[in-house]
C-alpha cells in the first residue's frame, strides 16, 4: 500500500533531496545511497522514491518498482565490484523483522564474507 506518511519519513526526505545522502544510483522511481551505519564494507540502501511502508504494504501495481529495486541492486553490486564475490540482499518487514524505518528499503551488503544466520 502506497501511503503518504503522517510526518515525512527520513527516506522520503532523502528522496526529495531535503536530507543529504551519498547517492550511488538513481532512477525515476528509485534511489540507492550509502547506509550511514554500514554493516559491511559495501552497504547500500535502495528505496522506492514513493512512500511504501513495507513489503507487507506492496500492492500488485507495485510490481515494476519492486522488480527495478532488485535489478538496480544487481547493477550497484556490479559497479561496486562485489558481484563476483557475492553479496546479500535483505528486506526487513515490521518491527519484529527488524525494520527500523517505516519506508520499504532493500539492504545491499557485500565486500566481505557474510555468515549465516546473521547476528
Amino acid at each position: 500500500m502506497s501511503e503518504p506518511p503522517s510526518e515525512r519519513c527520513i527516506f522520503c526526505s532523502i528522496a526529495l533531496g531535503e536530507i543529504p545522502a551519498t547517492i550511488v544510483h538513481e532512477e525515476e522511481h528509485l534511489l540507492a545511497f550509502r547506509d550511514l551505519n554500514p554493516q559491511a564494507p559495501e552497504h547500500v540502501l535502495l528505496i522506492p522514491k514513493r512512500h511504501i511502508l513495507s513489503v507487507d504494504s506492496v500492492e500488485d501495481d507495485d510490481q515494476a518498482v519492486m522488480g527495478r529495486l532488485i535489478l538496480a541492486a544487481r547493477d550497484v553490486a556490479r559497479r561496486q565490484g562485489i558481484a563476483e564475490g557475492g553479496y546479500r540482499l535483505v528486506v526487513n518487514v515490521g518491527e519484529d523483522g527488524g525494520q527500523s524505518v517505516g519506508h520499504l528499503h532493500l539492504h545491499l551488503l557485500g565486500g566481505r564474507p557474510l555468515s549465516w544466520p546473521p547476528g
